[in-house]
């Protein structure tokens, strides 16, 4: 089925920075008219990660939400709206759970400016959360493909299989709980991406203070020999783990999206320097906005190799002096 659009802007984690997005937006041809912001020729489609972090959570979902139900952005779920949903979602009766989500510290930690600054708003929270529940979790077309963390075929086959769609339903949102179900498996995988063990039992200590026994991994790599062939995230490995040899445990568990493939954009995995393309066919637009970093779209037209010229963003350190 032809598009009726000419282009498409992907958009990466905009973690409740809503000033940037409006700048971005604009920058991208995009006005507000009727209350949304939209473009004669051209639609956005959204990474996910929308929620968490920032200063204007709210508003940015707004943003959001109302491109898409106007017809002028799509959007795929991100990891921090899956952990939203299921934190504010009760476990079934007898299943132990209270909510699918354990609300414990780290996961206060990581939600908290999402629940405090919808704390107000209950009826607006819970049409959001109906809202994420309905997202997509991946979107395919003949040129391109988009999933927040990592396009795992095997995973995404069977999805449809069983759910005859890119989207969840309470039933799988409910088994996705269980770690060790597909359901984790698969929303672990497309959310979180790879991820690779320490060896020996090693622990590292991220910037954000969080202590950390995996480490994200590139799942475009061709044939990796080396912990730093495949490392993926703003934390250096410790030197003399880079340097060691992968085993065949985490050969098994890597995945490998070969160059032969549609074209594909990710968010989640925190870039940081000069927008690229990550691979010939591989764009990750995440460039913590958040962090002071960039908010950044590609603009997609026709091409089937990805352009570095096509990244467009807005410098948040830079441009948004008030984005606090």
């Amino acid at each position: 089925m032809a598009s009726a659009y000419q282009g498409y802007d992907l958009i990466g984690d905009v973690h409740g920075c809503a000033l940037s997005l409006q700048l971005l937006l604009q920058k991208l041809g995009y006005s507000k008219q009727a209350g949304v912001y939209q473009h004669p020729k051209r639609q956005a489609i959204f990474l996910g990660d929308i929620v968490d972090r920032g200063p204007r959570i709210r508003e940015a979902l707004h943003i959001v939400r109302d491109m898409v139900d106007a017809g002028h952005a799509q959007i795929v779920m991100g990891n921090h709206e899956f952990n939203y949903l299921s934190y504010l979602t009760p476990g079934l009766p007898g299943s132990g759970m209270e909510y699918l989500r354990t609300h414990n510290r780290r996961h206060l930690r990581i939600l908290n400016e999402t629940l405090e600054q919808f704390a107000n708003y209950p009826q607006e929270q819970k049409a959001f959360l109906q809202w994420i529940k309905e997202m997509p979790l991946f979107l395919e077309q003949q040129q391109f493909r988009v999933v927040h963390a990592c396009w795992s075929q095997q995973h995404i086959d069977q999805f449809l299989l069983t759910q005859g769609g890119n989207q969840i339903d309470d039933d799988y949102l409910h088994r996705s709980a269980y770690h060790g179900t597909l359901e984790w498996e698969t929303m672990d995988r497309l959310l979180r991406g790879t991820h690779l063990k320490l060896p020996n039992d090693e622990v590292m200590v991220s910037k954000d203070g969080y202590k950390r026994r995996f480490f994200r991994t590139k799942f475009w790599s061709e044939r990796p020999q080396y912990y730093i062939d495949v490392v993926f995230q703003p934390d250096p490995l410790p030197e003399h783990v880079a340097r060691m040899r992968l085993t065949q445990q985490d050969y098994e568990d890597l995945l490998y999206y070969s160059t032969n493939e549609p074209l594909l954009f990710v968010g989640h995995y925190w870039c940081d320097g000069e927008p690229r393309p990550v691979a010939p066919n591989v764009a990750c637009i995440d460039y913590s906005a958040v962090k002071f970093g960039k908010l950044v779209a590609y603009r997609l037209d026709q091409e089937t190799e990805l352009n570095p010229n096509k990244f467009i963003w807005v410098d948040v350190l830079k441009e948004i002096s008030d984005e606090s």
